[in-house]
C-alpha cells in the first residue's frame, strides 16, 4: 500500500532526527512530516548502548540542543540523563505524534517522473510504501546490529564471558570478578572506572597503542555562577558560547601546535598518576592531538581507580587468549574471568537501506559532500553528519536549520527540487578526516570531500555557522527545476 504523500521524511529517532523534526515545526510550520524509527524507542545511541557508565564523550553543553537548555551543572552525563532529555524535548514538543517506530527503511528510489522519494518501509503489519520530496537522513554512520569484532586465537579456550559494550548482557554479574577490557577508546575509558564502581575486583585496560586522555571537572563552575544571577536559559547560552570557543581553541592550537598540545595533555596525565607511573608507555600516542578524537574524563575517574590499585593499563599486542585470560606478545599474563570487547564500531551508511535514482543503484561512498550536509548529484537529500572535533549536535543543528532554509528558499521560488551538481573537485580524502581505526577500517563506505568550499569539510563551526545562516542558498552548485536536466 502506499500511504499519503509527506513533505520530508526523516530517517531515526535519536538526537539528529528529534533536532530536526524541532526545527522543521518551527521554521516550516506548513509542511508535514514523519520519523521512521527502525527500533521501538527513540534515543539512537543512547537507547542502544547499556554498557556500564554510558556517557556523552562531549560536553552537554554544546552536545545539547540549542533550542533546549541543558539545566544539570553536569557536563559529561550518563546515559540515562541523555535519554530522559531527549525524551522530554519530544514530549514538550509533541514530536512523539509524528514518529512511526518500527519502521525500517530497506529502500529509496528517487523518481523523475514524479519528483519524490518512494520508499520501501518494514513495518509490524509487513512492508508498505511511503513517498516524501525530501529525505532527511539521521541514521549516524554506524551499524545498530554488528560491532567491528576482531577474532583472536585461542578464543574458544577462554572460560569466563567475551562480552561486546554495544550489546551489553542485562543479565551480566562481574562483581569480584577479573575484567579485562580490550581497547583504548572513549567506551573503554568509560567503562574502566564504571566496572571498579560496580564491584568489579579489578580492571585491566589492554591497548595496542594509547590515546589522548584530558581530565575535566565534572560540575560547570560558568553554569552554576551563571545561574545564580540569571534565568536557566541565559545561563545556558553564555556556557554554550564559552564551550564552542574553548573548543575551536583547543582543536586550533592542536593543529598550529601539536608537540606542545601533546605534552600538555601528557603532563595533565602525569599530574594525577604516581610519580614511577610509566606515562610515556601509557599515554603517549604516536598520532597528533584531534588526529583522533580526544577522550575526556569526569573528575578524572579513570586516574582515581589506577591510583587506587583497582585498574591499569596494559599497552602491548596480544598474543592469544587462553582458558584464564588474555597472553600478551610480550609474554605478560593478563588473568581475567570477563573479557570485553572495546574494538570500536563498524560504519554503515543510512541505516543499511539502499538508494536509487529511477531504480539505478547509486552509492554514497562515490559522492562528495556539499557543504557537509547534501549529497553530490543525489536530489532533494540531506545527510546528517555531526563535528568529529566537537559535539556531534552542534552540526545536526546546522544541518536542520539549512535543510528549512533551503526549503523556505524553494518554496518562495516555486522550485521542487534541488541538486547538488558535483564538480571536479574531489580530494579523494575521507569525508571523516580521523585516523581512527573505525574511520579507517570504513573509508571505502563513506563519502568523499573535495579540496575547496563547498565541497571541503573544515569541521569548524564558526565558518558553519556563517556560511549556513547567513550565505545565499543559490550558488553555482545546487541546481533547481527548471535548471537541471532530471
Amino acid at each position: 500500500m502506499k500511504t499519503p504523500v509527506f513533505d520530508v521524511l526523516i530517517i531515526g529517532a535519536g538526537i539528529s532526527g528529534i533536532g530536526t523534526a524541532y526545527w522543521l515545526q518551527k521554521k516550516c510550520p506548513g509542511r508535514t512530516y514523519a520519523i521512521l524509527e527502525s527500533r521501538p524507542v527513540l534515543g539512537g545511541t543512547w537507547s542502544l548502548f547499556n554498557y556500564p557508565g554510558i556517557r556523552s564523550d562531549s560536553d552537554m553543553f554544546t552536545f545539547g540542543y540549542r533550542f533546549k537548555p541543558w539545566s544539570d551543572p553536569e557536563s559529561i552525563s550518563s546515559g540515562d540523563k541523555i535519554l530522559n532529555y531527549l525524551q522530554n524535548t519530544v514530549t514538550e514538543n509533541n514530536i512523539n505524534e509524528h514518529i512511526l517506530f518500527n519502521h525500517r527503511m530497506v529502500s529509496a528510489d528517487w523518481s523523475d517522473e514524479s519528483r519524490t522519494w518512494v520508499l520501501t518501509v518494514e513495518t509490524p503489519e509487513g512492508t508498505e510504501e511511503m513517498e516524501c520530496n525530501f529525505l532527511s537522513i539521521c541514521t549516524g554512520y554506524y551499524d545498530y546490529k554488528e560491532a567491528h569484532r576482531p577474532h583472536f586465537k585461542g578464543e574458544e579456550t577462554f572460560q569466563g564471558n567475551i562480552v561486546i559494550p554495544q550489546f551489553w548482557p542485562k543479565d551480566l554479574d562481574y562483581t569480584g570478578k577479573r575484567v579485562a577490557v580490550i581497547g583504548s577508546g572513549a567506551t573503554a575509558v568509560t567503562l574502566m572506572p564504571s566496572l571498579v564502581e560496580g564491584g568489579a575486583a579489578h580492571v585491566t585496560m589492554i591497548q595496542r597503542s594509547p590515546t589522548y586522555i584530558m581530565n575535566l571537572p565534572n560540575r560547570n563552575g560558568i553554569f552554576v555562577l551563571s545561574r545564580k544571577v540569571l534565568p536557566d536559559s541565559w545561563a545556558y547560552r553564555i556556557t554554550r558560547g564559552i564551550n564552542i570557543t574553548m573548543q575551536m581553541i583547543s582543536f586550533g592550537l592542536s593543529k598550529a601546535f601539536p608537540g606542545w598540545m601533546k605534552s600538555q595533555i601528557m603532563k595533565g596525565a602525569a599530574k594525577q598518576l604516581p610519580p614511577s607511573y610509566p606515562v610515556e608507555k601509557h599515554f603517549n600516542p604516536t598520532y597528533n592531538p584531534w588526529d583522533q578524537r580526544l577522550c575526556v574524563v569526569p573528575d578524572g575517574d579513570l586516574f582515581e581507580v589506577i591510583n587506587e590499585g583497582k585498574a591499569d593499563v596494559v599497552t602491548n599486542t596480544i598474543s592469544h587468549f587462553n582458558e584464564s585470560g588474555v597472553v600478551m606478545d610480550s609474554g605478560e599474563m593478563i588473568d581475567a574471568d570477563v573479557i570485553v570487547l572495546a574494538t570500536g564500531l563498524k560504519i554503515q551508511l543510512l541505516g543499511g537501506a539502499n538508494l536509487s535514482i529511477n531504480q539505478k543503484p547509486v552509492s554514497v561512498s562515490e559522492s562528495m559532500m556539499y557543504k557537509g550536509m547534501m549529497v553530490s548529484d543525489i536530489p532533494n537529500l540531506i545527510y546528517t553528519f555531526g563535528y568529529t572535533n566537537a559535539s556531534w549536535t552542534l552540526k545536526a543543528d546546522l544541518t536542520a536549520n539549512y535543510l528549512c532554509k533551503l526549503l523556505n528558499y524553494m518554496d518562495r521560488k516555486g522550485f521542487t527540487v534541488v541538486i547538488p551538481e558535483r564538480q571536479d573537485a574531489a580530494s579523494g580524502e575521507n569525508f571523516l578526516n580521523l585516523s581512527s581505526g573505525y574511520i579507517q577500517r570504513g573509508k571505502n563506505e563513506l563519502p568523499k570531500q573535495g579540496k575547496k568550499r563547498p565541497w571541503r569539510v573544515y569541521q569548524n563551526y564558526l565558518v558553519d555557522m556563517l556560511s549556513t545562516r547567513f550565505g545565499r542558498v543559490a550558488d553555482r552548485v545546487l541546481k533547481f527545476d527548471g535548471t537541471h536536466s532530471l
